[in-house]
């Protein structure tokens, strides 16, 4: 029997996409708001004894997370078989440590409340910092898409001499998967970060690629201020016009604007933006489909 998909105030070109490639029917969701702002839901497709997913990007997790888990629940209610959920970009997972005394280490209580919601998780280059996999602190089925061969193609179909540079230490093992399939040389700096808003980085080493193209990757932006330190410092050694690329654009404040008016700034269509030209559809719809495999056999 056909999955059913939900789409949960998200993407629906990437929802249609996935229905397509899932081969799923679509789940009819009503939703509104009681005057009072509490959440109204009424799924109105039979999910009887069927394999339900939600997708529901949770970059902005707060003002969706109540109405995904009343979702959740209600579907698990009325009989689904089991509940999986699509989200590219899952939050609360910077906070893995305790770095002040009486600080909430958010990604575990969120992880919980996941868990305790959901049968199957499929998410985008989650951000495992102290964490060597999701199932360090999910307890349920998971597989994670990683964005590298889809930004190794950009690269390769869009730039001709690119120079990838990631931001700090953590990125290097995977911006160095990047330059491995895109056949690329990359450079790594290091950061060190004062505040939310101040970040410091060393001088690249770009002596012998001054004729390349920069192309700074990184998995998130927030502030930018990472990526706008280097490009001071590149354009201080009169590299060519810098190519940007992020799986998760977040972009708080004003740092699109910034980052746009001195790069070509691209992103995974992790995060919905203006800025996405990287589809992850195709990944994203494999790995669920080989989690609805693997609980069949």
């Amino acid at each position: 029997m056909k999955p059913v998909l939900f789409n949960l105030e998200s993407d629906p070109d990437l929802s249609s996409r996935l229905r397509t490639a899932l081969e799923a029917d679509a789940g009819e969701l009503e939703q509104r708001h009681f005057p009072d702002g509490e959440s109204y839901l009424r799924v109105h497709s039979d999910i009887r004894a069927r394999d339900c997913l939600v997708l529901c990007n949770l970059y902005r997790p707060d003002s969706k997370l109540v109405r995904l888990l009343f979702l959740a629940d209600t579907l698990r209610d009325l009989g689904a078989r089991r509940i999986g959920l699509i989200t590219p970009y899952l939050p609360y997972m910077r906070q893995d440590k305790r770095f002040q005394p009486g600080e909430c280490v958010s990604s575990r209580p969120f992880a919980r409340l996941i868990s305790s919601a959901f049968d199957l998780l499929v998410t985008t280059d989650p951000h495992l910092h102290r964490y060597t996999s999701l199932d360090e602190i999910y307890r349920l089925k998971s597989r994670v898409v990683h964005a590298a061969p889809m930004i190794a193609r950009w690269i390769e179909h869009h730039i001709a001499r690119p120079l990838l540079i990631g931001p700090d230490s953590e990125s290097e093992q995977w911006v160095s998967e990047v330059a491995a399939l895109a056949g690329a040389p990359f450079q790594i700096l290091n950061k060190e970060r004062h505040g939310d808003y101040d970040v410091s980085v060393s001088l690249p080493d770009v002596e012998r690629w001054r004729t390349h193209t920069p192309v700074l990757v990184d998995d998130i932006i927030s502030s930018g201020r990472t990526m706008l330190e280097t490009l001071d410092h590149l354009a201080a050694l009169g590299m060519p016009r810098a190519t940007i690329i992020a799986v998760h654009g977040l972009f708080a404040g004003d740092a699109w604007q910034r980052l746009q008016a001195r790069a070509d700034v691209v992103t995974c269509e992790a995060v919905p933006h203006p800025s996405n030209g990287i589809s992850l559809s195709s990944a994203l719809a494999e790995a669920m489909a080989e989690l609805l495999k693997s609980g069949d056999r």
